[in-house]
């Protein structure tokens, strides 16, 4: 009895030993398991989010919207690729894996060999892979390779309105041009919702075409162009020349830089568009008044001249026609600096246009806005405004005197606003402008059927010692048609060189004008104008 009971208490013993030891090995396994999970963890959530210099991706990527022109032609799109990481450890030659590597995803080679060589356990090889690159690497068979979902911003028109587009980060957020002033706008957007932009791209092509054309011709450092709807403030195009699509960079010309909204010019004679209006407006002058020009005209210890010779006496209208500085100066003095000062900030000249592009320039203005600022602004000297704030406001000048905003986005109907001159002013400043460009300085804007009407510019740049003679900035502002305008198309040539066709001269009418008058001959068209040419007689019995 003794015995069996002994039996059974050691029967017992060895049982419970060996329930103990099955719960021992099951909560090792246990433990392993979450070990296991945790490490896991940590690689899904630090270590692959994590990359040589990166820094740590904490959201998301998240697709932007699409941006197209006004007629769907897409112009900015975000396509899925993936991003390169690799665990180093799985590599059996560090270094042949960062030569081959480099060499399929175009990255750097010793970028590659300094991260294999540290102690990261998971490092960023590659953003953002081409299809073909992506092939390339996958061809290589290395072990320890990943690829992590990823978008990445295409332009399928390559380089066309790239300062007005602007670009993108790695992480998809906009860092310049519209890209940067839509950020919101883009990134907030539902999967495949499109943002529309005022952008008409056969009218960029055209613009940028003939622009570069005589860029080259003039042999001009840079030049660049804006057409506006003056009805609606919509851009419908706008280049800034040279860029590494167009024409040879000069060295100390940015590419990337938007020149029609970021810089500002003394922009010269077409700043005179202003000193008439003003002088409609109040009634400081009449156009058949004969005003004095002669040889010059003494302002202080200062003497305004002509570029070219004009006759002793000249209307007024004949005075804007004909571009004389001496004549405008004593036109702007009758409204006197104060009156100047208001009417040019009504205007918005004397503020950063308004747009949705982030890069715009704030006007240079007199600290001292005197008799000779005066004078000398009147004429477009003295005063830096961008080609962006300027056609807004010459906009407002011809469309019937009603204020506009610049927009990039596509708009409908009619968008003018307030009163800002009286409509009978801005009648009289379109019968002045045809006039310039029928018996003026701007014959060679003139398009057979679409009626043009404009403003010559021809400004001197300023130097280290005051003006330069032979250093221009050229420019032309158009309107058509100006019986009742649509449309404005401002070009500008930075330094243009006469050529044996204009007989050595590089005056805005020889350069500037006659590419306003090819863009408008080009485009008129497209926007389906009418004309008002007559039909030949053998285009009648073709019809």
């Amino acid at each position: 009895m003794q015995a069996q009971t002994q039996a059974r208490t050691g029967g017992a013993g060895v049982g419970n030993t060996v329930h103990q030891r099955r719960i021992l090995v099951a909560s090792a396994l246990c433990v392993m398991a979450f070990s296991l999970v945790g490490l896991r963890l940590i690689d899904v959530s630090i270590l692959h989010a994590t990359g040589a210099g990166s820094g740590t991706i904490d959201h998301p990527l998240t697709a932007r919207a699409d941006i197209t022109d006004r007629n769907g032609e897409l112009l900015a799109r975000d396509l899925p690729v993936h991003d390169l990481y690799a665990r180093p450890h799985a590599f059996e030659d560090k270094n042949q894996a960062a030569h081959a590597l480099a060499l399929a995803a175009g990255v750097d080679q010793g970028r590659l060999s300094r991260v294999f060589a540290g102690k990261r356990q998971y490092v960023l090889v590659a953003r953002r892979l081409s299809p073909d690159a992506e092939d390339r690497v996958m061809s290589l068979g290395l072990p320890g390779l990943d690829f992590m979902d990823a978008t990445k911003r295409f332009y399928p028109k390559g380089r066309a309105a790239v300062q007005v587009l602007g670009t993108t980060d790695p992480d998809g957020h906009g860092v310049s041009g519209l890209e940067l002033g839509l950020d919101p706008k883009l990134r907030g957007a539902e999967p495949g919702s499109k943002v529309a932009l005022s952008l008409d791209m056969r009218i960029q092509y055209v613009l940028a075409h003939e622009t570069e054309a005589a860029r080259e011709n003039f042999k001009a450092r840079a030049a660049g162009g804006i057409v506006m709807d003056v009805r609606t403030g919509e851009i419908l195009a706008m280049a800034s020349l040279p860029d590494s699509e167009f024409g040879q960079v000069q060295p100390d010309v940015d590419p990337r830089r938007n020149r029609m909204a970021q810089d500002v010019y003394e922009l010269g004679s077409v700043f005179k568009i202003f000193s008439f209006a003003l002088a409609m407006e109040d009634h400081t002058v009449r156009l058949d008044e004969t005003i004095p020009v002669g040889t010059g005209f003494k302002l202080d210890r200062y003497t305004i001249r002509d570029a070219e010779r004009l006759p002793a006496y000249m209307t007024a209208r004949d005075i804007l026609a004909q571009s004389s500085n001496i004549g405008t100066a004593q036109i702007a003095l009758r409204s006197g600096p104060d009156r100047q000062r208001q009417f040019l900030a009504s205007l918005g000249l004397l503020s950063p246009a308004e747009a949705e592009i982030p890069e715009t320039a704030r006007p240079l203005i007199p600290r001292h806005w005197g008799q000779i600022e005066t004078a000398t602004i009147g004429f477009g000297h003295g005063i830096s405004v961008s080609p962006l704030s300027f056609v807004t406001a010459a906009a407002i000048i011809v469309n019937g005197g009603r204020r506009i905003t610049p927009t990039f986005l596509k708009q409908t109907g009619d968008r003018r606003g307030e009163q800002v001159i009286k409509p009978e002013t801005s009648a009289t400043m379109r019968e002045l402008l045809r006039y310039v460009v029928t018996n003026g300085t701007g014959k060679k804007a003139d398009v057979v059927g679409y009626d043009v009407g404009g403003k010559t510019g021809s400004a001197q740049k300023a130097g280290a010692h005051g003006y330069v003679e032979h250093k221009l900035m050229t420019s032309f502002c158009a309107v058509f048609p100006i019986s009742n305008p649509r449309y404005l198309v401002f070009v500008m040539l930075d330094e243009p060189h006469g050529t044996k066709e204009t007989f050595g001269f590089a005056l805005a009418g020889y350069t500037a004008a006659p590419l306003a008058g090819r863009v408008i001959a080009r485009i008129a068209p497209m926007l389906s104008m009418p004309t008002s040419a007559p039909i030949l007689a053998d285009a009648k019995e073709n019809t």
